[in-house]
């Protein structure tokens, strides 16, 4: 019996000294912070031909709520506060334009302006771009065995920053991003056009 005593005093003493060894380090020390990561490579290049004619700053609170089936909330689920902020350019692309998309009307004999004649495809959103440091938890409710399991391993926020895409493109199409765009592109083209003298009309590419 004593030598079983013996034993067991022996496991504690060993497991007080690894905490130890691997715990009391860490609060008298510090950490630090090494990054060996190498450096970001090129992997390809391209031409860009979009004019980015508008852009809009969107800001959303999600609340998320994660039931569990016939438990009750203060054991298990979640309900999440997620604020994000991001911003939406809306762009014409002149990439796709043929050959025959600009026409030059001949010059009248009467002096008038020489005209020029543009089919001009439509303004586009482009995909929302997130301002990670403006995207946080504001405040999270969760159950028992969630609360737990969060000592051990960190909770995916991806989902809330998928969730918040989602929702800013909505509000940009909503937001006659569009329609500024197709209006800043047609002034910036007649200011253009105009310089060399020449009146510019549009016509819709379908």
């Amino acid at each position: 019996m004593k030598w079983r005593i013996g034993v067991a005093a022996v496991l504690v003493v060993v497991g007080v000294l690894v905490a130890a060894v691997l715990v009391v380090p860490r609060f008298l020390a510090g950490t630090d912070t090494i990054d060996r990561s190498q450096p970001a490579l090129l992997q390809s290049l391209r031409d860009l031909s979009q004019y980015h004619a508008s852009a809009g700053e969107f800001q959303v609170v999600l609340d998320i709520e994660r039931d569990v089936r016939y438990v009750p909330s203060a054991l298990a689920g979640q309900r999440t506060l997620f604020v994000a902020a991001g911003t939406v350019n809306a762009y014409v692309d002149f990439g796709g334009l043929a050959e025959d998309a600009l026409q030059v009307a001949p010059t009248s004999a009467s002096g008038e302006a020489r005209k020029v004649r543009l089919a001009l495809p439509g303004a586009v959103l482009d995909k929302p771009n997130l301002d990670q440091e403006r995207c946080y938890v504001f405040a999270q409710e969760r159950g028992l065995f969630d609360r737990l399991a969060s000592l051990v391993e960190t909770q995916d926020q991806q989902p809330f920053y998928v969730a918040a895409e989602q929702k800013i493109a909505d509000a940009a199409r909503e937001s006659g991003l569009v329609g500024r765009a197709d209006d800043n592109t047609r002034k910036m083209l007649t200011g253009m056009f105009g310089a060399l003298g020449y009146q510019v009309e549009f016509t819709n590419l379908d």
